[in-house]
């Protein structure tokens, strides 16, 4: 019998709302990527353009994603998300802000790096607030690991950046040496870096500031003889 994979989410059954279940059904053919094993994306047929490509990984209700996207019209972006209600809430934001630099993947992101991308083809990739599974017996499900680290690392060009943040210390440490473990990344910072004025913050990090809660970023750029 096949063991089971373990992934690093858990589907729930959130409720979507009217907006969201109209956005999904009228924008998808528009602006939402089907995942696909069979040939690898071409940004300059997608964006019509050749410009700097960027993916952020685990959009959430796409706050993050939608203001990075108008603030800079000159890059493209893709947000990868499995759960509907923020697929269907990105989707209708991204329509009323009339984004044509954003495209949606509602899949696996472990999968979608796996096989949708071509080597040396991203400028950057966003990974901001995954879930740290914080019972010791999840740490398994964690989305950082290793080989996760590895895939991407292929994926972006070289001097692209990996910027992940988290409210979670231990989580942080762990997320530190596993890239620091990669000998095709270099650390922008010593350890740990300052919020670059890039990464816009969300409600739930603003809120958990406010009750006194860190935040740590962290961004390693890919060497060039990598």
């Amino acid at each position: 019998m096949d063991k089971r994979k373990v992934r690093s989410y858990v589907l729930r059954a959130g409720r979507m709302s009217d907006g969201q279940k109209n956005a999904r059904k009228q924008l998808a053919s528009k602006y939402l990527l089907s995942f696909q094993v069979e040939s690898k994306i071409d940004t300059s047929l997608i964006f019509g353009n050749n410009r700097p490509t960027y993916i952020e990984i685990g959009f959430g209700m796409g706050d993050t994603t939608i203001s990075t996207a108008k603030s800079n019209p000159e890059h493209n972006y893709i947000g990868i998300e499995v759960h509907p209600p923020g697929v269907g809430r990105a989707l209708r934001l991204i329509d009323e802000a009339s984004l044509s630099n954003l495209k949606i993947i509602e899949h696996d992101a472990v999968e979608v790096a796996q096989h949708m991308f071509n080597q040396d083809s991203l400028s950057g990739i966003h990974i901001f607030f995954p879930d740290p599974w914080p019972k010791k017996r999840h740490h398994k499900r964690r989305l950082i690991n290793n080989e996760f680290i590895r895939t991407l690392t292929a994926l972006l060009m070289p001097s692209g950046y990996l910027h992940i943040a988290t409210d979670w210390e231990q989580y942080a440490d762990e997320i530190l040496v596993t890239l620091q473990c990669n000998q095709n990344l270099k650390n922008s910072a010593i350890d740990f870096c300052e919020r670059p004025s890039q990464r816009p913050t969300t409600k739930f990090e603003r809120r958990g500031l406010k009750l006194g809660h860190k935040v740590w970023d962290i961004i390693f750029t890919k060497t060039q003889n990598s």
